[in-house]
């Protein structure tokens, strides 16, 4: 009789074999459409995200042109492997055995800003500082608040991100969106995308190119010294250094940090990570730290939080390469 143990073992072999022969067989495929130096077998992982952890990609994909979208889609196609689209990693938690699977990391290509009256079409790849500057430069107001979220319009767009009272759900009129799996491009409205508190109906497999917002004319001296403010109270109360920004959703009607923070748990550490003294919702990791650490400190505080006030705090930071329903 053959034992469980060794069935699962055999599977465990068949489906690593596939995944190599898919991943071999991808390679190959766009090999002739991207240039090789823009591949990367084996590709670290950690100097993508601003937490400065976490183990290797399979394969790595800078896409640097509109161009290489065709030979992406195709070969995903052809042979279907996991995709993770990066895009500023500031929210984003890797694995320290890292990610099996496809990593498309936006060049600069996707990184435009253009401003039209009070239109504003920024790239994917665009961060949200820079957008903020650029449209106070230009006179508006209404995306001031982005200043200081260390992410990218892409990201920013599938999360529903914001701060000081504000998120893209707010400005927010279409976006273009690549399906990775067949290949076509459309056009989706914003109120189609199901937007809410740092959540979109957006997919893994789908691929923002660009987002268009519509802000207010505004005045510019107004919106400098607004600028001013938010990076000034940002500094003063958010940690610096290798972190994801925040860490768990507010719950309705209250916040995690202030619930993390009244439970005792500021400066609570688990190995390489721990509770920033300055933010109850932000964890630091110290130079050379581990992602476990970081999992294991988050599932800590989901633990104490539930003793102590009876709340489930859900995980902002999107955890890549554990195994599901890791913390």
């Amino acid at each position: 009789m053959i034992s469980l143990l060794c069935l699962k073992k055999s599977n465990t072999v068949w489906v690593s074999l596939v995944f190599d022969e898919n991943l071999n067989a991808f390679h190959a495929e766009i090999d002739e459409s991207i240039p090789s130096d823009l591949i990367i077998e084996n590709a670290p992982l950690s100097d993508l995200s601003t937490y400065r952890v976490g183990g290797p990609a399979a394969l790595l994909v800078k896409v640097e042109e509109e161009s290489s979208f065709s030979a992406i889609s195709k070969g995903l196609a052809k042979f279907p492997l996991p995709v993770l689209i990066m895009g500023n990693g500031s929210n984003v938690l890797i694995s320290d055995t890292g990610f099996r699977g496809i990593v498309l990391k936006l060049g600069g290509f996707f990184e435009t800003i253009e401003i039209k009256d009070t239109t504003v079409k920024a790239g994917a790849a665009a961060k949200l500082p820079v957008v903020a500057r650029e449209t106070v430069k230009f006179g508006l107001s209404g995306f001031e608040w982005a200043v200081g979220v260390p992410g990218s319009v892409g990201g920013a767009v599938r999360m529903n991100a914001g701060g000081h009272g504000s998120d893209m759900a707010a400005s927010l009129i279409e976006v273009t969106i690549l399906n990775l799996l067949n290949g076509s491009l459309l056009t989706v409205p914003a109120s189609e995308l199901q937007l809410s508190y740092r959540h979109s109906c957006i997919k893994s497999t789908d691929l923002v190119i660009n987002a268009t917002l519509k802000l207010m004319m505004g005045n510019r001296d107004e919106g400098e010294r607004l600028l001013k403010e938010i990076v000034k109270w940002r500094r003063e109360n958010q940690p610096g250094g290798q972190n994801s920004g925040s860490v768990f959703t507010n719950p309705k009607g209250d916040s995690a940090g202030r619930l993390i923070e009244i439970a005792g748990l500021k400066g609570l550490r688990v190995g390489s990570a721990c509770i920033s003294e300055k933010h109850a919702n932000f964890i630091q990791v110290d130079e050379d730290g581990s992602a476990e650490d970081v999992r294991e400190l988050m599932s800590l505080v989901i633990k104490k939080i539930e003793e102590i006030h009876s709340v489930t705090l859900k995980p902002e930071t999107l955890l890549v390469g554990f195994d599901r329903d890791s913390v």
